[in-house]
């Protein structure tokens, strides 16, 4: 692939002196002239031109419809990479966004039209997680002692990124998080105030709420993927939006689009009547559990788990590893890794029902998922008679109630999770932080100026094309869904309540079934 993929216009060399062209006759004015209404007047004889418009009347009789010419709306602004050629050296453009160059961050500022949409519930966790320096603000002292386990520090000032790394993450997933974050800035250039932030690329929260009793307590604030309750980690986005290029899954709006397709190649009720697993089950004990319930000559616990070897896979190019292939049971398994996994979006994106084993740790919108509405909800510490349960009672109650359930999931993730949305959650979250900020964001001495050609431009094979693929291309015309408030302690104690009756509902059903059929 070219590395240049700035676009291409064919142009015609200009010459201040007399231009080369083939030798022709003269031909007289008056001659093409006449030749001319010669060429209009039989065309119009003919009905080929309805010669009246050139007079400013028009031949069309009243009964007629008369087409109106539509204008084109203007050309979208492009921000093309700008890769250097040869051997120098890569820099990022001095113009790297075009209407921002001479622009700070103004909120107010008028932007072609608005979304007029409130962003999806899940939003108003963005407050939840914020909420710890609700009193305080957030200090550069709280900002240093986030530098602890931090792989990079990230730096907006007037509309540019800047980095400090501190360590090398798990593959690549600090360069794909950074991409991500250089293309929100595409997206809306100029629309980001200043801000500081320190980012942790592994698994596991690290900020223990115990730590930090109290409103005033100021916890380091720490950006990750994943959290859980008893952390005040601040999640953000996992890499994989914008690709895993080393297990070759495509960036997210792709992969959304595949699935979307892949759940149409099978009816639901011609799917395999058992719950689906495809992983790696060496990343922790829990999943080791899980291979226990895999049907056996001995016992039959409704389930088909596949041992995933990414090793083999990438010697066969992938082939057995597509996600849209994966929609052909009627139940999928999501269990987490070492801490939350990637694959949750991936499995709920299928519309089939989703057995959503107890988890401990949450990502940025799985909160706002609910259980019997979007999932059902497994035991993580009676797997194999929890599953059973699940697919015998989904095979009983198919149509009304366990294809509604993987119905709701799927439209929730292709709805709610489209990347429009997901870059919106990183602008009002990272909009929000900012907001808590009590200094001046500086450029440390240590950090570089990021920006897309920086990235981009040197990349190789796969993580050259998510790039590209994922890029965007020009700045967006609205502004970003309306943030929605957060929530009053009263109605989010009544949310978890509702989730929490939802999961006791089953687990008394699957009592009674278990306690019936031993009977």
């Amino acid at each position: 692939m070219r590395r240049n993929i700035e676009k291409q216009t064919r142009y015609v060399p200009y010459h201040s002196g007399t231009c080369w062209r083939p030798l022709k006759k003269k031909v007289s004015t008056a001659s093409v002239v006449f030749f001319f209404f010669l060429l209009v007047s039989a065309l119009g004889f003919l009905g080929w031109i309805d010669i009246p418009i050139f007079s400013g009347t028009s031949s069309f009789s009243s009964d007629k419809p008369i087409q109106k010419t539509t204008r084109k709306s203007p050309k979208e602004q492009e921000f093309p990479l700008k890769c250097t050629k040869g051997n120098k050296k890569q820099t990022c453009p001095k113009n790297y966004y075009p209407t921002t160059t001479t622009t700070t961050h103004n909120p107010d500022r008028p932007i072609s039209s608005s979304s007029n949409k409130t962003c999806p519930s899940y939003f108003r966790w963005i407050h939840e997680d914020l909420r710890h320096w609700k009193h305080t603000g957030i200090t550069r002292d709280m900002v240093e002692r986030a530098r602890e386990t931090a792989h990079f520090r990230l730096v907006v000032v007037k509309g540019k990124a800047y980095v400090e790394k501190y360590k090398e993450s798990i593959q690549t997933r600090d360069m794909f998080s950074l991409w991500g974050i250089l293309q929100l800035l595409r997206l809306y250039p100029g629309r980001l105030p200043d801000l500081e932030l320190m980012f942790d690329c592994d698994d596991r929260p690290v900020v223990p709420s115990s730590d930090f009793p109290g409103p005033n307590a100021g916890p380091p604030p720490l950006f990750r993927y994943c959290s859980d309750w008893s952390s005040l980690d601040i999640v953000f986005p996992d890499w994989s939006f914008w690709g895993w290029a080393e297990i070759n899954i495509k960036p997210w709006k792709s992969v959304l689009e595949d699935i979307k397709q892949g759940n149409t190649r099978t009816k639901w009720k011609d799917r395999v009547p058992y719950a689906y697993w495809k992983g790696n089950p060496s990343v922790a004990p829990t999943r080791d559990d899980l291979l226990k319930c895999n049907v056996s000559d001995k016992d039959d616990w409704n389930t088909h788990l596949y041992i995933q070897d990414w090793v083999q896979e990438s010697k066969q190019g992938y082939n057995q590893s597509n996600l849209e292939d994966q929609c052909t049971h009627r139940y999928k398994i999501y269990i987490e890794g070492w801490a939350w996994s990637v694959s949750e979006k991936y499995v709920l994106a299928c519309d089939s029902m989703t057995l959503l084993i107890r988890p401990h740790y949450y990502d940025f919108f799985i909160r706002g998922m609910v259980p019997l509405e979007h999932y059902w909800p497994i035991r993580d510490n009676s797997k194999c008679t929890s599953l059973k349960f699940a697919v015998e009672w989904g095979n009983n109650h198919t149509k009304k109630q366990a294809q509604a359930i993987g119905k709701a999931a799927s439209n929730f993730i292709q709805e709610d999770l489209k990347m429009d949305y997901v870059y919106d959650y990183m602008f009002h979250l990272l909009n929000e932080y900012a907001k808590l900020l009590k200094f001046k964001p500086s450029i440390p001495r240590g950090a570089v100026e990021l920006c897309s050609e920086m990235m981009a431009c040197p990349a190789k094979g796969t993580w050259e094309k998510f790039m590209v693929e994922s890029m965007v291309k020009s700045p967006s015309n609205l502004t970003p869904c309306t943030l929605p408030p957060p929530y009053d302690p009263s109605s989010l104690q009544g949310f978890l309540e509702r989730k929490d009756k939802s999961i006791k509902q089953v687990e008394m059903w699957e009592n009674k079934y278990w306690k019936n059929l031993n009977k």
